[in-house]
């Protein structure tokens, strides 16, 4: 018995060679002198012939999972330029029922309901298994790319104690008969292995029970989480950032599903582009003391990068302090009157890729004496926070880092108008199943 072929190596197989394929039945051809069956693994699709000395009975349905050993002929017209034939069939399950999607043409054309409802078969289809590809893809070239910076790969807890952080827009759950949480970000425990690593990365799962009901938002998703020692300021955490993009987007673009789905992956600039967001506030048309930047304030800052600067990427900084977390850094100077004290902007920014913010990140805090005041102008306690600010106390760094979202990476990459095109099993406002 030949061990397995994959239907990518097929063409590589000298002509009259007996082969083994295993997989699914992706379509099945049945014209008045032969049957065609199209036979689909993880590499690709195989074209088998079964000629009249064999029946149509001899395939089963689409989906089902057989194992076929045949002769490799050559034929031009066929993947790869070569097809199997003489196939001896053996099915190695029960035959499929029909597919709730149909799998086998070129398009996926269901509805996005459909697709989510069965999404275990829904990602079978080529194209749609090809956009994760892009996200295998995106997370090699990220962890590459900190792994040869010296970064250290950390995981961190999900299950927390306590949702200061966050204030109420945690997901509570029963821990052994006490209240617990599900994490809304690794930022603490990221800040405090800085202090054992100096540069750590983390990629998991954070959640937020926030009832956003938009194309852009999940309550769960894949976050991409980098911390650093040692910066300057949040400008060395961007520097940092472009080459992590960079990274990633080299790595799509030297995977196979970009060039199966025409992905066009964006040229990174040696520099983004960088707007202070009370320019950039001014160049959109908005009010000085708006505290947040719009979705139609981002796009149109994306058109001002691309025609500006040709580029996919803009920077915005400078966030106000009144819309960061409390561990955020001011900016050094934006006080009343260039005075230390009650700054009105922060050493943080957005990255915004093709219009759509994609990465939140900064400088942070990092003298104990700076979180305690912090906190107590929140009007909360520290000693709620004993836990974290215990690393404060005890040294740390000049520190900052940042998060990428992965699924709207993806997104963006591909040109989906949903977020949850690209999530195998979303979870939002509605779904909780598959």
């Amino acid at each position: 018995m030949p061990v397995r072929t994959l239907a990518r190596d097929l063409s590589a197989v000298p002509p009259g060679s007996v082969v083994r394929l295993q997989g699914w039945v992706h379509r099945r051809r049945e014209l008045a002198t032969v049957t065609f069956l199209v036979l689909r693994d993880r590499t690709g699709l195989a074209q088998v012939v079964v000629r009249p000395s064999g029946t149509p009975s001899q395939v089963p349905p689409e989906e089902t999972v057989v194992e076929v050993t045949g002769t490799v002929s050559a034929n031009p017209q066929a993947p790869g330029g070569v097809e199997v034939t003489e196939p001896v069939i053996t099915p190695l399950t029960d035959a499929a029922e029909t597919p709730p999607v149909e799998l086998w043409r070129p398009a996926l054309n269901a509805a996005l309901p459909t697709m989510l409802d069965h999404a275990a078969i829904a990602w079978r289809h080529p194209a749609q298994k090809a956009r994760w590809e892009i996200a295998a893809a995106s997370l090699r070239g990220f962890r590459g790319t900190l792994d040869a910076a010296g970064f250290t790969e950390v995981c961190t807890p999900k299950l927390v104690g306590t949702a200061t952080e966050s204030g109420a827009n945690v997901f509570v759950v029963d821990y052994f008969g006490r209240p617990a949480y599900l994490a809304q970000s690794p930022q603490f425990y990221k800040q405090q292995m800085v202090g054992v690593f100096e540069r750590v990365y983390e990629v998991g799962p954070v959640f937020r029970a926030e009832p956003h009901d938009t194309v852009r938002h999940l309550a769960e998703y894949r976050s991409l989480d980098v911390e650093l020692g040692f910066v300057r300021d949040h400008r060395d955490v961007l520097a940092v950032l472009r080459e992590v993009v960079a990274g990633m987007a080299d790595a799509v673009r030297n995977s196979g599903a970009a060039g199966r789905l025409g992905v066009e992956v964006p040229e990174v600039p040696a520099q983004f582009p960088v707007l202070h967001f009370a320019d950039a506030l001014e160049l959109v048309g908005a009010p000085s003391d708006e505290p947040d930047l719009a979705p139609e304030h981002e796009r149109a800052l994306g058109e001002w990068a691309l025609a500006e600067h040709g580029s996919d990427f803009v920077a915005v900084e400078g966030y106000p302090m009144a819309k960061r977390p409390f561990y955020t850094h001011p900016e050094p100077g934006s006080g009343p009157d260039g005075q230390p004290g009650g700054e009105r902007w922060s050493n943080s920014f957005d990255l915004l890729f093709r219009g759509l913010e994609l990465v939140t990140g900064g400088q942070r805090l990092h003298r104990y004496a700076d979180y305690v005041a912090a906190i107590e102008a929140r009007g909360e306690d520290p000693a709620s926070y004993n836990s974290y600010l215990e690393a404060f106390k005890h040294g740390m760094p000049p520190h900052g880092g940042f998060a990428i979202g992965l699924e709207r990476w993806v997104a963006r990459l591909v040109g989906a108008a949903n977020i949850r095109e690209v999530t195998p099993f979303p979870r939002d406002l509605h779904r909780l199943v598959p």
